[in-house]
């Protein structure tokens, strides 16, 4: 049996524990918005940014089974861990978060989670 103060511990665990879990499900809700730049050239590389758009083109790399997206003429780089989940088509809207990177010469905004692309109706 657990004593009165081992009860209150634990109760104060469990709130804790529920506060944090709101915090991250509120932060990934509407805090994302609020920490990223819409993407543009002045935005350096490691920035978080916001890309909106169409997709007008889908292509798979050489090696791996990524996908490189072309949303408003820019390179969206897509893991094959992210790829995998996602059902896209060509010419639908997106909203994508991502970080800027130059591979190549070239920038791009690489994705790092399925939940951070996602196709507006």
């Amino acid at each position: 049996m657990l004593e009165r103060q081992e009860k209150t511990a634990l109760a104060v665990l469990v709130c804790v524990v529920g506060i944090v879990f709101a915090a991250h499900l509120l932060f990934d809700a509407v805090g994302r918005p609020l920490l990223t730049d819409p993407y543009s050239e002045a935005v350096p590389d490691g920035a978080l940014v916001l890309l909106e758009g169409s997709i007008e083109g889908i292509k798979e790399t050489s090696t791996g089974e990524h996908l490189i997206l072309t949303v408003n003429g820019t390179p969206v780089f897509l893991p094959e861990n992210v790829a995998a989940g996602l059902e896209l088509h060509e010419n639908e809207n997106v909203t994508v978060y991502g970080i800027v990177q130059t591979y190549r010469g070239e920038r791009e905004v690489v994705v790092a989670s399925a939940a951070d692309i996602r196709v507006l109706k």
